[in-house]
């Protein structure tokens, strides 16, 4: 079995996790691969000299690589997106961070995580990404994509922005507000849900419109096809707005249209047996702690 190892800097309190991590796979069958930075990180910044091979980028992750291992939060599973790309490779994601939705094991249970691996005690689940195409040549090699979602955001001003919306060819709506999420199932628990857009469970084949601060009270958000095309033009008083893919920043002018559709791959996550989706929003929403349920 090939497991890469992807990471962001840890601090020294993670450190006797990431040496239960590496005392667990030296003992099992497995041929270990470690992201260059975090590797470099790892040996700096604690004398850390693994004897794993590396990658720097998704060109070299190898692609029978058989799971990828993202420790940390939220945040560097969204990392490894970009790495995996269309490459089917399944990722599990090892909670370093606080909240950490998408990382579903906890650090304490990496042995436990490790042999439910190796011993194929998992299912795929499968996640829809975004994909974003603009006139403008603001994006690396396949970096318009996302996980979570894609946020528009005004910039550099107090004054709110004009969103106007178009939903498969036909006009649907002007935003006047703050900025527009377009957000995924999986993303329906990010951002959107702090701006009071709705929850939406992995499998739905579902897209969210969540307004943020919007002027109109009338304008609530709305839940449409994940085959819908929808396409995004600003106004505002600044030459220039912002386009947000799962916190990745770029600055785009009131020329630049976007387009959004589903992307034509998906990323497959690990699920471990006895976890659910539906547990996981239980404890991390802390669904039922109030004694009257």
């Amino acid at each position: 079995m090939k497991i890469a190892l992807y990471g962001r800097n840890i601090n020294e309190d993670h450190l006797p996790f990431m040496h239960q991590l590496i005392a667990c796979l030296d003992q099992k069958p497995v041929l270990v691969s470690i992201y260059q930075p975090f590797l470099s990180h790892l040996q700096q910044s604690f004398g850390l000299n693994l004897p794993y091979s590396s990658f720097a980028d998704a060109q070299e992750l190898d692609a029978d690589t058989d799971c990828l291992f993202s420790l940390g939060g939220d945040g560097a599973i969204l990392d490894t997106i970009l790495l995996v790309q269309d490459k089917g490779i399944p990722v599990l994601g090892i909670n370093f961070g606080r909240l950490g939705f998408l990382s579903s094991v906890q650090h304490a249970d990496v042995n436990w995580a490790i042999n439910a691996m190796i011993e194929k005690k998992y299912s795929i689940d499968k996640r829809t990404l975004l994909q974003v195409h603009s006139p403008a040549s603001i994006f690396d090699h396949n970096h318009h994509i996302a996980l979570n979602d894609v946020t528009i955001l005004k910039k550099d001003s107090s004054s709110m922005i004009q969103i106007h919306t178009w939903v498969n060819h036909d006009f649907f709506n002007t935003y006047w507000a703050d900025g527009l999420i377009i957000a995924t199932p999986t993303g329906s628990t990010g951002y959107s849900m702090s701006c009071n857009g709705p929850i939406i469970m992995p499998d739905t084949p579902s897209l969210a419109l969540t307004p943020i601060a919007p002027h109109n009270l009338t304008m609530r958000p709305v839940i449409i096809s994940d085959t819908t095309e929808i396409k995004l033009k600003v106004e505002s008083r600044d030459s220039t707005y912002l386009l947000s893919l799962d916190s990745r920043n770029y600055s785009l002018s009131h020329a630049d249209e976007i387009v959004i559709r589903k992307c034509p791959f998906q990323i497959n996550f690990i699920k471990l047996h006895g976890m659910s989706h539906i547990q996981s929003l239980r404890n991390k929403l802390l669904w039922g702690v109030d004694k009257r349920n």
